[in-house]
């Protein structure tokens, strides 16, 4: 019976998840950029992601303090572009600036290129925009709304700093 109860509750629940071609990211929605790019967005539930993130991180092998930071998440946007030229990603980055976003760390990997940046007031942080672009022109963002703190991120940059990958921490 349990069986059929999770059955059900997981079918309504991926129901839930929406996958759209309108780009979730404000700034890509304009008509002027769904017409250069190719974009598909998914809205996952904050539990649903929440679950998933905190699985992958304990395979993984991380630590609990990065895997506690979950816990502070309260809303994830994910979205995916094909054809994202250099152009277009030099608009979004001049965006972030305008909103207050402030480049925390730049990461490179094989060619691709993974930016972390933090719109924060005081000591809080409210929202994360990590964007991951890749050397072919493919680009995936991701926004993360919580309430973190600066050493928050910072675990989150040095647990980067044990895996297989480079950081440069931009300097403010």
């Amino acid at each position: 019976m349990k069986k059929y109860i999770f059955l059900g509750f997981s079918i309504l629940t991926m129901q839930s998840c929406l996958v759209s071609q309108k780009p979730s990211v404000d700034f890509f929605n304009t008509p002027y950029y769904r017409n250069q790019a190719n974009f598909m967005s998914i809205n996952v539930p904050t539990f649903l992601a929440k679950s998933f993130l905190k699985n992958q991180l304990k395979e993984d092998g991380e630590s609990e303090e990065v895997i506690n930071l979950v816990k502070k998440v309260s809303k994830i946007k994910l979205m995916t572009s094909e054809n994202m030229d250099s152009k277009m990603m030099a608009e979004f980055t001049n965006y972030l600036n305008q909103e207050k976003f402030e480049e925390w760390a730049s990461i490179r990997n094989d060619g691709d290129v993974i930016n972390i940046n933090a719109q924060q007031s005081d000591d809080v942080i409210k929202k994360i925009m990590i964007v991951v672009n890749s050397k072919d022109n493919d680009a995936v963002f991701i926004d993360v709304s919580g309430t973190f703190t600066i050493d928050d991120i910072s675990k989150l940059v040095e647990a980067g700093k044990t895996s297989n990958i480079k950081i440069n921490r931009k300097k403010s």
